[in-house]
């Protein structure tokens, strides 16, 4: 008897590198992300410093591009004193040093209506994305006439903790920056609520909000710049979140290698030794619409 089933085309597989080295000699330069790649927020992964000095000494041009809603002093501070020393990469950029620039300079008309009264949500660690604007902080949303979010206080906190705040903020129809477009960070080994749900939540309450970061297109051509502009083709994008970084590579033209290892560990079903179920993978990719050309388990040589 016939099957009257459609045939449903398998998802391309997507492969699976067992290091940078087997593809670097095709780019001369390097967008890589922090937070599931470089680290954990707590120390740099295994085979990663090794990794940045290899592009080093292959004379590869690097970036490190994060949606830290940080500066980019504070950023590389960071990095230094979790152990990766400012020698083994050549530039930085943060969705909060966009942020801090849009907020000194309205690129638009929305930037350009926020006013000056500044409600911050988001912890004192991330002060220097609001520092010398000359911005009033308020202590309450009704002084604010707009809101800088820059995520949660404490890594334990969770979406419903914020729902006073966004609903009083969306009460007043107060418009949203967001300085970190994230859902969620890999904190050690546990994923944490990052300023983009928050973002996100407040859309779908019918708030306003104005992103700064990945995976739209702005940060991506400051990045370019502080790489010389190099081709397209010579550019190589490395990230774990297929929503900011595999997808805002590719609207950029970009190339880009998945690490698994990231905030999509669990849902990939990856292994003890950091393999991936190579269908969930493939079905992954397929539902985000923005196709890798390799993955890695993590970011190694």
């Amino acid at each position: 008897m016939p099957n009257d089933q459609p045939t449903v085309a398998p998802h391309p597989a997507v492969p699976l590198l067992d290091g940078l080295a087997a593809v670097a000699d095709r780019y001369d330069a390097l967008i890589l992300d922090l937070w599931g790649v470089l680290h954990d927020g707590i120390a740099p992964y295994p085979g990663v410093l090794d990794c940045l000095a290899a592009l080093r000494a292959a004379g590869k041009r690097s970036c490190l591009l994060s949606n830290a809603p940080r500066r980019v002093d504070s950023v590389i501070a960071q990095l230094t004193g979790i152990g990766i020393p400012r020698d083994l990469y050549d530039q930085v950029l943060s969705s909060g040093e966009a942020t801090w620039q849009a907020l000194n300079a309205p690129p638009d008309a929305f930037h350009r209506g926020l006013g000056r009264r500044c409600f911050h949500l988001g912890p004192p660690r991330d002060a220097s994305v609001h520092q010398g604007l000359g911005l009033a902080l308020v202590d309450r949303v009704d002084d604010a006439s707009f809101v800088l979010n820059t995520g949660i206080d404490d890594f334990d906190e969770t979406l419903d903790d914020y729902r006073p705040i966004l609903t009083a903020a969306r009460r007043r129809d107060l418009p949203m920056v967001c300085a970190n477009p994230d859902l969620v960070v890999m904190y050690g080994d546990k994923a944490a609520v990052c300023a983009g749900l928050l973002a996100q939540e407040y859309e779908r309450l019918g708030g306003r909000v104005a992103y700064h970061g990945k995976p739209h297109p702005p940060i991506y051509r400051r990045c370019l710049d502080l790489l010389g502009n190099p081709p397209l083709s010579g550019v190589l994008a490395v990230g774990d979140s297929l929503r900011t970084d595999i997808a805002g590579a590719a609207a950029a033209g970009i190339d880009a290698v998945f690490v698994i290892g990231g905030i999509h560990a669990e849902a990939l079903a990856a292994g003890p030794d950091g393999r991936p179920d190579p269908h969930r993978l493939a079905a992954a990719v397929a539902a985000e619409g923005a196709r890798p050309m390799a993955a890695l388990t993590r970011l190694n040589w």
